[in-house]
């Protein structure tokens, strides 16, 4: 019996992970784009692209990513292959807020120099969200 319960309540604590959806953070990147900028409009996939592309310094998204985010990436200094970024073709990707912030942080600090905004990264995930495999 306390086998069971503690299996149900290891499920239920895990639950909100699995709640998360590219969609679910984008609306929340794009919410909390509205409480610093009344002008935002929402989420631009053309902006997405534009910040994909965007390279201040010695690399871009689309350096590892390369320019089609549905395509196997590599690594620039490991080689490291890199699946799909689009949630187009891997389905894996954008499913978990936390990874999603320390990959947000992490590689728009690499890129840009800079932490990303939040509308920046509502724009991105826009940009992910309608990247078409093979276009």
């Amino acid at each position: 019996m306390f086998r069971k319960a503690l299996l149900a309540a290891t499920v239920l604590l895990a639950a909100p992970a699995l709640t998360d959806t590219p969609e679910s953070l984008m609306r929340g990147y794009a919410e909390q784009a509205r409480t610093t900028s009344a002008s935002y409009a929402g989420p631009s996939p053309a902006a997405g692209r534009r910040l994909f592309h965007q390279q201040p310094r010695d690399w871009s998204c689309a350096t590892c990513h390369t320019d089609q985010p549905t395509a196997t990436g590599r690594h620039a200094i490991t080689g490291k292959a890199i699946g799909p970024l689009s949630p187009v073709a891997n389905p894996e990707r954008l499913r978990d807020a936390a990874k999603v912030e320390k990959w947000f942080k992490r590689n728009c600090s690499d890129t840009l120099g800079r932490p990303c905004t939040p509308a920046e990264k509502a724009d991105l995930i826009a940009f992910l969200l309608g990247a078409r495999e093979g276009a």
